[in-house]
């Protein structure tokens, strides 16, 4: 998993953020100055930095502009909820803008979101207890490889990279197809997902919400 830079000078929210990532198994390295990241950033990288934005000593940009340009994914943390400053930060190469106060599993799966992007084909993807291993093209739970075939890995694939997010049948089915080249119909589609569910058991909860799609949590 990755090692995130997280830097935010409220004690109570760095944290809980902390124990919050830790428990998802990402490794913390947790500062409250622009300083003391700056420090940080000199001797080591990161796959992801989480940046409030208006600091003790400086602004978190400060602290993005010392990291390796395109490199490491940016999530801002923030009370200024401004339309102009987050399509400015976008335009700046940003990953993400996140407004406070806000809910835990929707910034996790921003971070997750944004670690898979930097990832592009390669790296590994956790959604709940399974590992994808996306350069491998393997699924593993608990350590063990999970034989799926190659539409099941597609689906699972896709689910992981949105998770937390409803995923209505339409797109998966416009995104998806069989071995052949074929479109998937509408009822193969609720077939795969219950072969995924038979295959991957408790390891990812994958919730149907019925008339519309799928939708897997954290």
């Amino acid at each position: 998993m990755a090692d995130i830079l997280l830097v935010e000078d409220d004690t109570s929210l760095s944290t809980g953020l902390t124990y919050a990532l830790e428990k998802e198994g990402y490794r913390v390295t947790a500062c409250k100055t622009v300083a003391a990241a700056l420090a940080e950033t000199a001797v080591r990288k990161f796959g992801l930095a989480l940046l409030d934005m208006q600091l003790p000593d400086g602004t978190g940009r400060e602290i993005a502009a010392a990291l390796e340009p395109g490199q490491t994914p940016i999530i801002y943390l923030t009370v200024v909820d401004d339309e102009d400053e987050i399509v400015r930060s976008l335009d700046d190469g940003a990953a993400d803008y996140v407004t406070k106060p806000f809910r835990m599993r929707e910034l996790m799966a921003r971070i997750k979101k944004a670690l898979h992007e930097d990832a592009g084909s390669g790296g590994r993807i956790r959604i709940g207890e399974a590992v994808i291993d996306v350069e491998a093209g393997k699924v593993y739970v608990n350590g063990r490889e999970v034989d799926l075939t190659a539409l099941e890995y597609r689906l699972l694939l896709m689910f992981a990279q949105n998770q937390s997010i409803l995923l209505k049948r339409e797109q998966i089915l416009e995104r998806i197809w069989d071995i052949s080249g074929n479109f998937v119909e509408d009822n193969t589609l609720t077939v795969y997902v219950r072969r995924l569910r038979e295959k991957l058991g408790d390891a990812v909860n994958i919730t149907t919400v019925r008339g519309i799609g799928y939708r897997v949590d954290q």
